[in-house]
């Protein structure tokens, strides 16, 4: 880890801004990392893991990349893993499922990927779930967007998005087409990305 990046990451664990949720904040950092990953916030697991997808969603999440060729722990020492809240929300009052962070969580976490993107500079970020999806791209259905890559600018430079649905058991949009399809379109397009290749040629070539 650089020293810019250390400091930045004892500073996102310290933190203590949203009173709502429950810490302490999650990150999966890799320094140099040239693919970013933004899931939606961690679970309760995520939270006594102290390291993101470490559930049912990301068994699912690292099939899919297992499924091109990266085993989930090559994926992790190369990919940086944030998240639109670094916190777990909590649950839903008397349903199943989490909470959907307020705008004003959202809004005091956002200095913290804004942050990693500076000192990163990411060729390629992977937008995991609908709210990670929409603090990049206008609202929109996910059979709009995913199966597609979308270019951005950030302070550094243009970086590709490509969306992924949420790998949720709770999700029934990837279980059935035209969800189904075009999450294999997705996974196509990551897996012929210049960024996935410069990242994982040795394991691809292997």
């Amino acid at each position: 880890m650089t020293p810019a990046l250390n400091e930045h990451l004892a500073e996102l664990r310290a933190c203590t801004a949203c009173p709502g949720v429950q810490g302490p904040p999650v990150v999966g950092p890799v320094a140099g990392a040239r693919v970013y990953l933004m899931g939606q916030a961690p679970g309760p697991k995520e939270r006594d893991a102290g390291r993101p997808f470490v559930w049912t969603a990301g068994t699912t999440l690292f099939k899919w990349f297992a499924g091109l060729g990266v085993p989930e722990e090559i994926f992790r020492e190369r990919v940086y893993m944030g998240a639109v809240i670094r916190c777990f929300p909590g649950k839903l009052a008397g349903r199943q499922g989490d909470r959907r962070p307020s705008r004003e969580e959202i809004a005091a976490c956002r200095r913290y990927h804004a942050r990693e993107f500076e000192l990163l500079r990411p060729a390629l970020i992977l937008l995991v779930g609908k709210m990670a999806i929409e603090s990049f791209l206008p609202p929109a259905r996910l059979d709009e967007v995913v199966g597609r890559v979308f270019s951005h600018e950030l302070p550094h430079g243009t970086v590709e998005l490509l969306p992924l649905p949420h790998p949720s058991g709770l999700n029934r949009w990837i279980q059935k087409d035209p969800g189904k399809a075009l999450l294999q379109q997705a996974l196509q397009r990551l897996g012929a990305h210049p960024a996935w290749h410069a990242t994982f040629h040795d394991v691809l070539a292997g």
